[in-house]
């Protein structure tokens, strides 16, 4: 395989990656978007979708270990294979979460809402402007954008805080909000774990133009 063969075919591998994680990203909002909403077709939909990116993902490891085999690349290509692995594996995790809030808003089912839904779609622009970001920092190698990214994690660690408090504070005065307070902390939780995920890119990506890992807190 020659040189220029291998860079399309990387190419070819990284656009599948950028797809994904907008078909990911797309399912995270609408996720939420249909919790606040209360829509049970769309949340259907979300699941379903679901198992077209796991088929995604397994179709890039594929052609990931394919390339391996056939090219046997140098270390800086051999990185960035990993990195599409990585990047690949993450964001599944992430339309995951965004699935799990699905499931969340049947199992609410037709029960009015004990609180408003405002926090959590705040909290999925955030994670979904993170993960633009990070995608658009591996296709441009930039590592100092991998570094200043995370910084925005901590906006989505205290908005879980703040609904943990605001849910918290339902169950004690009335009891019986216990089960639905419980599925909305689940659907916040999964929000602040896809934005951990993000981090994981960040890394990966540092690691892929560096060679050193470099832990981000």
């Amino acid at each position: 395989m020659s040189r220029e063969t291998f860079d399309r075919e990387l190419q070819a591998l990284q656009d599948r990656v950028i797809s994904l994680g907008s078909q990911v990203s797309a399912m995270l909002m609408d996720s939420v978007l249909f919790l606040k909403t209360r829509d049970m077709k769309g949340s259907r939909e979300i699941i379903k979708t679901d198992h077209k990116v796991n088929e995604m993902r397994y179709a890039i490891e594929e052609e990931v270990l394919a390339l391996i085999a056939l090219r046997q690349p140098a270390a800086i290509d051999l990185r960035t294979l990993a990195a599409i692995l990585e990047i690949a594996g993450e964001l599944e995790r992430i339309g995951d979460y965004a699935k799990g809030i699905g499931k969340i808003n049947l199992l609410i089912g037709e029960e009015t809402l004990i609180k408003p839904i405002i926090d959590l779609p705040i909290m999925a622009q955030k994670v979904q402007s993170m993960l633009d970001r990070v995608l658009e920092a591996f296709i441009d190698r930039d590592i100092e954008a991998a570094r200043a990214i995370p910084k925005d994690d901590d906006e989505i660690d205290d908005f879980y805080k703040q609904v943990y408090t605001e849910l918290a504070a339902l169950i004690m005065a009335k009891p019986s909000r216990l089960e639905q307070a419980n599925y909305l902390l689940w659907a916040a939780h999964n929000l602040e774990r896809s934005g951990d995920r993000v981090i994981n890119l960040c890394e990966r990506i540092i690691f892929t133009v560096t060679g050193k890992l470099e832990e981000i807190d």
